[in-house]
């Protein structure tokens, strides 16, 4: 069955409404214009649009399917105040043609009763929105509509009359669920919402009395607002381990841009200097008017003296670490890594990938020197050709590899390894994946790790595989 999803102002006063049978909206508006509904480009649409919020407050999260909701807790200020952030945000949205209602309050369930059902504008007082949701109806609870229908066939429809029922009788009439609503929107107990981004009070903006574009004014208004974040960093004692910065154009559009440290920190200039190759793909169109950073994965750092020979013996933040930090930027975050020993004995799954600097992810045991492991280890071991060796345990005395002959002057081994039969079914086990690995070395120095796989069958030829390369 054909309804409508929304209705236009003129739409409204005619009668129609959201979920309406089609063919009645016809019957009572034969002049009736349609159009077929698009919840996925309608989804797209919310999602810049909480983008492009993030202006206002660094915590935005969507409502779907025509809604958000703005954290403005702390920011408020940057704009003279609630009413002033208010007035600013409508009259953007106005300019971008776009129709909405707004509301003020301390909780989002409170805010979104007022936005929907109260008066367009509605900023409640601290601890007030009691009463200003109390002439509401039953539905800006958020709940199920048939819920709500069913508590307004029983005479309740205004939220002050359910506010006055004893929360024992009403919990067992109308659900656990009614309950949560109302103490969520009077702030009796705590709603989550899903933020686009991770919330951190780790931000600074700065706005510009006339929109700016030169690459020069780019670099430079990337510097000072690093350096207003970093500096209440430094005050507070505190590093991050991520930064990103958005640039707002005067079209309502948010180019972001972000990096990355391998240890937390809070350098201004080096930040800083990691956005400089990046600010090159930020198009300013007609301007830019405004710009945010935020950190992320704040940690606390503690504060270091540089040494006077750091020169001579620099420590891994005044060396190592920017160096990390400038590949890792440019060539992304999973290209610097430090390898480490995992817990396995399969040369596969014996190494981790660890950040490049700062402490281990997991702790593992050390690395075997019983059993050592090549330097270069094959993502996909290499199969050998014309390999000679006496059965059913020796090692070979030459194998050809790419084409080149190899003759083997010292060999070790054999090193059985099998697979991880504990981590699948028992039934899959099999002689077949079991590997006798050697450790041999050519006439010219030449080191190789190879393996024969299975078991030793006369009735056919072994098979051979070369799997890393010793320094």
């Amino acid at each position: 069955m054909r309804r409508l999803s929304a209705v236009s102002a003129e739409a409204a006063k005619l009668g129609l409404y959201v979920g309406q049978k089609a063919t009645d909206a016809m019957a009572l508006v034969p002049e009736l214009t349609t159009a077929e509904a698009e919840p996925e480009a309608d989804a797209v649409a919310l999602t810049a649009l909480v983008d492009w919020c993030v202006r206002f407050s660094p915590a935005v999260a969507a409502d779907r399917p025509d809604g958000l909701f703005l954290d403005i807790s702390g920011v408020a200020h940057l704009f003279g105040g609630e009413a002033e952030l208010m007035a600013d945000f409508r009259d953007r949205l106005a300019a971008n043609g776009l129709t909405f209602r707004l509301a003020l309050a301390d909780t989002p369930g409170a805010a979104w009763a007022l936005a929907h059902f109260g008066r367009d504008g509605t900023i409640a007082p601290p601890n007030g929105q009691a009463e200003l949701m109390a002439p509401l109806p039953p539905a800006a609870l958020r709940l199920e509509p048939e819920a709500a229908a069913q508590i307004e066939r029983l005479g309740l429809r205004r939220l002050g009359q359910l506010m006055d029922i004893p929360r024992a009788p009403l919990g067992r009439r109308f659900g656990a669920h009614t309950l949560d609503r109302l103490d969520q929107a009077l702030g009796r107990s705590a709603e989550a919402l899903t933020f686009r981004r991770p919330p951190t009070p780790w931000m600074a903006r700065l706005a510009f009395f006339e929109p700016i574009s030169a690459p020069e004014d780019m670099a430079r208004v990337t510097e000072d607002v690093t350096a207003k974040l970093c500096a209440r960093l430094e005050a507070e004692g505190h590093g991050g381990r991520r930064f990103e910065i958005a640039f707002h154009r005067v079209d309502g559009k948010a180019l972001s841009l972000a990096v990355g440290l391998s240890l937390a920190g809070r350098d201004a200039r080096r930040i800083a200097r990691l956005f400089q190759p990046k600010l090159e793909t930020v198009d300013p169109g007609f301007g830019v008017e405004s710009v945010t950073i935020a950190a992320y994965a704040v940690e606390p750092v503690g504060g270091r003296q540089i040494r006077i020979d750091a020169r001579l013996n620099a420590a891994v933040e005044d060396g190592l670490a920017p160096l990390v930090d400038r590949l890792a930027n440019r060539l992304g975050p999973t290209a610097i890594w430090r390898a480490a020993p995992a817990e396995s004995h399969v040369p596969e799954l014996a190494v981790s990938r660890d950040p490049a600097l700062g402490a281990p992810e997991t702790e593992a045991r050390p690395w075997d020197r019983e059993a050592p492991r090549p330097v270069r280890l094959f993502q996909r071991p290499e199969p050998l050709e014309q390999v000679v060796a006496l059965m059913p345990d020796d090692p070979p005395v030459q194998f050809r590899w790419r084409g080149r002959l190899h003759r083997v002057r010292r060999a070790e081994g054999p090193e059985r390894i099998g697979e991880e039969w504990w981590k699948a079914d028992i039934g899959d086990v099999s002689v077949v994946h079991v590997r006798d690995y050697y450790r041999v070395e050519d006439a010219e120095g030449g080191r190789f790790w190879l393996f024969r796989a299975g078991l030793y069958n006369g009735g056919e030829p072994a098979r051979w595989w070369l799997h890393g390369l010793f320094a």
